[in-house]
């Protein structure tokens, strides 16, 4: 007899959180993964959780509006249950508007109160409301959003595994899978499936710099992520052709220069950590979840690529929809049958 409901191959950020939802409906859940919790790209450093443009809306767009309104009662849940902070806070996100681009982003703005349903705003402000913490803008104009949020992922994926042993759940290194079967092993398990996808290289860096809970910036292209910690993270690059999939190299010491020419802020700030690692890219750039294509009666949860961290809460439940009650609430777009 089966001493486990739901084995889970991999835990990064998909499959830890869907072992977590899944125990929470009183599943017993056991997550295997032989290099560890959050090994692969989970165990990142940027964590930027934000929104697409509010335009030519879509059921994708939808499904990850609802895993960023849900976010901070989902991981405030987390926390709770393993007494471990994920660094989560809906800190929002500062933006140049281009000098031609002033009509458009007022329009996004207009776009976003009403898709977002009156639970998050886009404004367009003056950057003298943000003179000692904005990036530059030619306009003399910046978005500012308070939809966007911000996670630390190795602190996240540390409290999810904990809160799945706070359930009953088990993580281990080895041993057979039992009862339903999830895989969310990442590029790896992608690149197993024969067009499906594979993995994108990301480079990143952590500097010192004690911003606190400001927002975050987005500007040339890259993310700054203030932590809680007194450090901000910078990335990420997107590399489709590598050699070493977790070295850095002048490509990560081009973006350490950008970002102290686009953030001011950062001019002098030491750099803490280098990061590089493999993040899951679908063909479709698009999340897989649903039926596992190769494996009969198992399911797949993968390509989270840039977003995984944002839509995890959404992803989770609908996976724990999907395995545990035969309800399938998949965006047709996200379905791994596609």
């Amino acid at each position: 007899m089966a001493t486990v409901d739901l084995t889970v191959m991999g835990a990064g950020v998909f499959g830890l959180s869907i072992a977590y939802a899944c125990a929470r409906r009183g599943a017993r859940v056991r997550v295997i993964d032989p290099n560890g919790v959050g090994t692969g790209a989970s165990g990142g450093i940027v964590g930027a959780l934000a929104p697409h443009v509010p335009e030519n809306w879509s059921d994708k767009k939808a499904f990850q509006l609802d895993s960023l309104l849900m976010a901070q009662d989902w991981w405030t849940g987390v926390e709770r249950l393993s007494g471990l902070p994920t660094g989560y806070a809906r800190t929002g996100r500062l933006q140049p508007v281009a000098a031609t681009g002033l009509e458009l982003a007022r329009q996004r703005g207009l776009e976003a109160a009403q898709l977002w349903r009156g639970q998050a705003s886009w404004q367009v402000v003056p950057v003298s409301d943000h003179a000692s913490w904005a990036p530059a803008s030619p306009s003399g104009w910046l978005i500012r959003d308070d939809l966007t949020a911000r996670i630390h992922p190795r602190r996240a994926v540390q409290s999810l595994a904990k809160a799945v042993e706070a359930l009953g759940g088990q993580i281990v290194t080895d041993g057979g899978p039992e009862g339903r079967i999830l895989w969310a092993t990442g590029h790896a398990g992608l690149a197993e499936v024969p067009g499906l996808g594979g993995g994108e290289k990301g480079q990143a860096a952590l500097f010192a710099c004690d911003a606190a809970d400001l927002p975050q910036l987005f500007s040339d292209a890259l993310h700054l992520v203030p932590h809680s910690d007194a450090t901000v993270a910078v990335g990420s690059t997107s590399e489709r052709h590598w050699t070493d999939p977790v070295s850095t190299d002048q490509v990560l010491e081009d973006l350490i220069e950008r970002a102290r020419v686009s953030f001011p802020m950062l001019k002098v700030a030491p750099v803490l950590e280098r990061w590089a690692g493999i993040r899951p890219r679908s063909s479709s750039r698009s999340p897989v979840l649903g039926a596992h294509p190769l494996h009969a009666g198992a399911f797949i949860a993968n390509g989270g690529f840039k977003i995984g961290f944002g839509i995890a809460p959404k992803v989770a439940e609908v996976m724990a929809d999907l395995i545990l009650g035969g309800v399938n609430a998949i965006p047709e777009g996200f379905r791994s049958g596609n």
